[in-house]
């Protein structure tokens, strides 16, 4: 039977204590000054994670329970010397602090000093509808399923990237050619200015938005994932992805929605190790496909309650050694803000239901409560987490489908425009799949995020 954690110790209380100790140091935001020309940014992130039972599912290992901080500073430096030029650089120095967790097969959370962003933008979109950026930076589409910046993470997400714009009025067209940045592709969390992209992972794409309709947009897009080896984030494959993505503007309020499907076809080379079903050592072709729908409606009440209800779903391979690949690859996305904020699924082998109510019971103060149940969309796959990393299988598929359910309560707060706040909760029972495939001790997430800014 699932049992609760033998209760927190002091060291949750002394983390929020620092940060809130520290928070005067902190700033974000943006802060133009030469008339536009010249412009900063800056950003302090501190967070306290406490977890429990979120890597064994057992109460019984002293690791898989812990606390620690999340540091994260971010400070930038921009400038416009003409109408159609803009240069911009930007480091980031992340903490973890603390930490004695029980290992993961995942990024860490620390990396130090080093370039998050440094690139040069050409054209202004006025009197030209081209529009060219080169250099690292950040790229995010539509709801971030599939490319997105992972802001939660404490280090993100960045590529050293092309990309070039083509604008109008109502719609806009991307074409870009890109590589991952790893900050462990030097295998150092200790090294400073040493992140580099991953030349073997090239990422090529084409996206585009329409807004021809005011309280509809709708986004088409083309990609292509070419991996040439098996360092880092699985096996190689080149896999094309296309898709498209219908969802409501603003001007559809009360009522919003949205819906999004993709289609993956190529093949991976030399077995999926823990990123995918296949198994086949030699190469698989991949034949894959996910969707999500979701619709929300927002009451005129003074409290502004919302009630959404969402479905998420993403293939799996039903037979390891046939040659087919039908676990979908999540790509590089914000898996976070999606399947639960415990972090315990990816867009992979899922089907999810989710239901979701929130009110702003004060101005600046959001209540929000999701809850979620997952199943397999193939017993005889894995179960992925956010990072696209198996948890735990079954070949036979005797374990069945059912893998769990998630309460996540979480709080914004807004105290002014210099000081942001955000907690939550997290619960994650564990279903008959992890009950029938090892320790199932049911799993708890909590934490405090401070930010303050200019």
């Amino acid at each position: 039977m699932p049992h609760c954690n033998g209760g927190m110790t002091m060291k949750p209380i002394l983390w929020l204590a620092a940060i809130t100790a520290a928070a005067p140091m902190a700033v974000y935001g943006q802060f133009e000054f030469a008339n536009g020309k010249l412009w900063a940014t800056a950003e302090e992130r501190a967070r306290v994670e406490y977890r429990a039972n979120n890597i064994a599912f057992n109460n019984d290992i002293r690791q898989d329970t812990d606390v620690w901080l999340l540091q994260r500073l971010r400070a930038g430096l921009g400038v416009k010397p003409l109408d159609w030029l803009k240069l911009y650089g930007e480091l980031q120095d992340s903490r973890e602090i603390g930490s004695t967790r029980y290992p993961l097969n995942t990024d860490p959370e620390e990396d130090r000093l080093d370039w998050r962003q440094g690139w040069i933008e050409v054209g202004n979109g006025k009197d030209f509808p081209l529009l060219l950026k080169v250099g690292r930076q950040t790229l995010g589409y539509g709801e971030e399923r599939l490319i997105g910046a992972f802001d939660w993470n404490n280090i993100g997400r960045v590529f050293d990237a092309a990309k070039l714009r083509w604008q109008a009025d109502k719609w806009w067209v991307d074409a870009f050619g890109a590589n991952v940045v790893n900050n462990n592709v030097t295998s150092s969390r200790d090294g400073t200015f040493d992140d580099r992209a991953d030349w073997a992972d090239d990422f090529f794409g084409l996206y585009g938005q329409c807004r021809a309709m005011d309280k509809h947009l709708w986004e088409l897009y083309a990609l292509l994932r070419n991996k040439t080896d098996a360092a880092y984030q699985g096996p190689a494959r080149r896999i094309y992805t296309l898709g498209a993505r219908l969802a409501s503007t603003e001007k559809l309020a009360p009522w919003d929605y949205y819906v999004e499907f993709a289609g993956q076809f190529g093949h991976i080379q030399g077995g999926g190790g823990s990123y995918f079903g296949e198994t086949n050592t030699t190469a698989a072709v991949q034949r894959a496909f996910a969707g999500t729908i979701g619709a929300g409606y927002t009451f005129s009440h003074d409290w502004k309650p919302r009630l959404a209800l969402e479905y998420n779903y993403a293939s799996g391979d039903r037979n390891p050694n046939d040659g087919v690949n039908e676990t979908f690859d999540n790509l590089f996305p914000t898996n976070h803000k999606f399947y639960g904020f415990e972090d315990f699924f990816a867009w992979k082998n899922v089907h999810n239901p989710h239901a979701l109510f929130a009110v702003t019971p004060l101005k600046n103060l959001k209540l929000q409560l999701d809850g979620h149940l997952f199943w397999l969309a193939q017993k005889e796959d894995a179960w992925y987490r956010a990072s696209q990393t198996a948890v735990r299988r079954s070949l036979s598929g005797a374990a069945g489908r059912f893998v769990g359910s998630e309460m996540d309560l979480t709080a914004s707060y807004t105290v002014n425009k210099h000081l942001k706040l955000l907690a939550g909760y997290s619960r994650f029972f564990c279903g008959s799949f992890v009950s029938r495939t090892g320790a199932h001790d049911d799993a708890d997430f909590v934490y405090v995020q401070v930010t303050l800014g200019l």
